[in-house]
């Protein structure tokens, strides 16, 4: 059996029923119904378990309620702008897909490691991962599709000759 848990009297049950029920922010709605449960006296692990939370998350919920009361249950991350990584502006995306219509810059078929050493390059940064590469040609929508293999020493006139006289069974 767990132990029950007890809250501070920053709010009554019914009104920590009502921000669970009102809230449109879904961290902050499972904040609320983990201090409703357990205001009405649910063990501390069955009502974690009851919302989908860990028993150490909800621990650090009530705790927080306790200590810090209606503002401490807010979602402090709800309305924070990421900050944009991009390594390219849009004209330099719009360069690189230019570059990507030509061959590599060693002959080959461009790889997220070329597209890093082409981005840095281009940037005049020191080193850029090889993953961000990557990340540029799935923005740019290339796929890590390769040609068929062709063995060095194949004739191509004796496989033509034998597409030509192969039976049409064979040849689907």
């Amino acid at each position: 059996m767990g132990r029950t848990i007890t809250l501070a009297k920053h709010l009554r049950r019914e009104e920590l029923k009502t921000r669970y029920q009102s809230s449109t922010d879904p961290v902050e709605s499972r904040r609320w119904h983990l201090l409703w449960l357990v205001s009405q006296r649910w063990y501390l692990l069955d009502a974690a378990e009851s919302i989908g939370v860990s028993y150490s998350y909800a621990r650090k919920v009530v705790y927080a309620y306790n200590q810090g009361g209606v503002e401490a249950i807010k979602n402090r991350r709800k309305g924070r702008q990421m900050s944009s990584r991009a390594l390219l502006s849009v004209a330099q995306q719009a360069e690189l897909d230019q570059a990507l219509q030509s061959p590599a810059p060693d002959g080959g078929l461009w790889s997220g490691p070329k597209v890093a050493q082409w981005i840095a390059h281009r940037t005049r940064r020191e080193h850029v991962h090889p993953q961000r590469g990557w990340d540029y040609l799935q923005r740019l929508h290339y796929s890590g599709q390769r040609p068929r293999p062709r063995h060095v020493h194949a004739d191509a006139d004796a496989q033509a000759a034998f597409k030509e006289t192969c039976p049409r069974e064979l040849s689907n």
